[in-house]
């Protein structure tokens, strides 16, 4: 049974933060759906032509992080994934932090212009905030494939000014129709460096996509100096056959899943540098405070790394 607001707890998706019912900061504002009014069930505010029968993965991921844009069906096939593999809360929230840090690394070395591709249902902390908190002028370029995504993102976009933020619905497996966007160009200037992050899709690639043609396209796109940032499931020291299981719930749901090994995900970086501490477990990549310990470590399933063009 999926776990709802009552049944979660501070360390449970659905508990604390991530309560399925409004309080006094979360005023309906504008009509937005996702901003419910007090006591109100995010199911009696589902927007038109939006699916909520089938999992989808970015709600899934929300209830991972303790999010409220989730629904019935994907709080259950999220707490089958949790049931089958231990750790995948802690891993959504090591990916999300790692990505806290990676953002604030390219910032902090420069980079004045951001590629999110899949994006997911915004959470705090998201890359155009991280960014711009370190050079207001940075520029960042959404892109997701899902509407509830587009419909959070609208609400998120930044006036022009010194920074700009927009968002393009497009699929990771075109590539080339992303660099071509006219919405994407319109802030993202090819000619000088772009710090691309692709954190928690690329497990989202099967093989029959590609995977490294689509990295290697998008790289062939960005000027020298540029960065990549990906993190990305791993299935190194996971019971075979829960993984086995946790594939086949994803099967379900709105895209299937494919756990990739250290070697593979290294591969992605090719033609790029890695910069210290390389391709490590997302939790341990320039951790704030003490690194994790080693029973923390053994909870999460991604790794991740931040690359620079030559």
């Amino acid at each position: 049974m999926a776990a709802s607001a009552q049944q979660g707890g501070p360390d449970r998706p659905g508990g604390a933060a991530g309560e399925h019912r409004g309080d006094d900061s979360e005023a309906y504002a504008d009509g937005a759906w996702w901003q419910l009014p007090r006591g109100a069930e995010i199911e009696t505010h589902v927007p038109t032509g939006i699916d909520v029968a089938t999992p989808h993965t970015a709600r899934m991921y929300d209830y991972f992080l303790g999010g409220k844009t989730n629904f019935a069906a994907d709080r259950d096939a999220a707490e089958r994934v949790i049931a089958s593999i231990p750790g995948v809360v802690e891993t959504a929230r090591a990916n999300r932090a790692f990505l806290g840090r990676a953002v604030r690394h390219a910032a902090e070395q420069g980079m004045r212009q951001f590629l999110d591709i899949g994006t997911g249902i915004p959470a705090p902390g998201n890359t155009h905030e991280i960014a711009q908190s370190v050079a207001p002028e940075t520029r960042v370029a959404y892109v997701d494939n899902d509407p509830i995504v587009l419909a959070h993102a609208r609400a998120l976009m930044a006036p022009d000014g010194r920074g700009r933020t927009t968002y393009v619905q497009a699929d990771l497996r075109e590539p080339e129709k992303i660099l071509a966007s006219p919405e994407v160009r319109d802030v993202i200037d090819f000619g000088r460096p772009v710090c691309v992050a692709l954190i928690s899709i690329m497990h989202f690639i099967s093989a029959a996509d590609d995977p490294q043609r689509i990295v290697g396209t998008l790289r062939e796109a960005l000027a020298p100096g540029s960065m990549l940032i990906v993190a990305q499931a791993t299935r190194d020291r996971v019971d075979r056959e829960k993984a086995r299981e946790a594939v086949e719930i994803y099967a379900t749901t709105s895209a299937g899943v494919t756990p990739r090994s250290h070697a593979e995900i290294l591969a992605f970086f090719d033609g790029f540098e890695l910069v210290d501490p390389g391709l490590v477990r997302v939790a341990h990549w320039r951790p704030d405070g003490a690194p994790p310990t080693p029973a923390q470590t053994a909870l999460i399933h991604s790794y991740g790394g931040v690359g620079v063009l030559p």
